[in-house]
């Protein structure tokens, strides 16, 4: 089957760092996605920040760059609890940042990284882009 993304998806893509581009164009050849949300500005931020979707406020969320480092996207079609489709997209994104030499984190690695000590806050769609492997 093949996929692509909407003129929603490419609108939020565009607002995303090369690199983010670069490995969505090949995940959606793979898995059916939807990109919810690149670039926040300070009112989005905040707001993501006050309704307790993120654990940071503006200016400190890789999102709020402009191109943003940071991409929320879902498995479509969307079902919040199926956790384990979203830890397949979130196999197949890193998979990919890998191939193409991009250093990635993801939302659930948080933990492991040792950043995030509540582990009841996984963010399940959260990729940012860190680098050149």
């Amino acid at each position: 089957m093949s996929y692509k993304y909407g003129s929603k998806s490419r609108a939020v893509l565009e607002t995303c760092c090369p690199e983010i581009q670069d490995i969505m164009q090949e995940v959606i050849k793979i898995i059916d996605c939807s990109p919810l949300e690149g670039y926040r500005d300070e009112a989005k931020q905040t707001n993501a920040f006050n309704e307790k979707r993120s654990k940071v406020q503006f200016p400190n969320s890789k999102h709020n760059t402009n191109p943003s480092l940071a991409l929320d996207v879902v498995p479509y079609p969307i079902d919040w609890n199926n956790i384990p489709r979203f830890a397949q997209l979130g196999g197949i994104i890193k998979g990919v940042a890998l191939m193409k030499g991009y250093k990635i984190r993801c939302g659930f690695d948080w933990d492991m990284d040792g950043e995030i000590t509540d582990n009841k806050f996984m963010d399940w769609p959260h990729f940012e882009y860190l680098g050149r492997l």
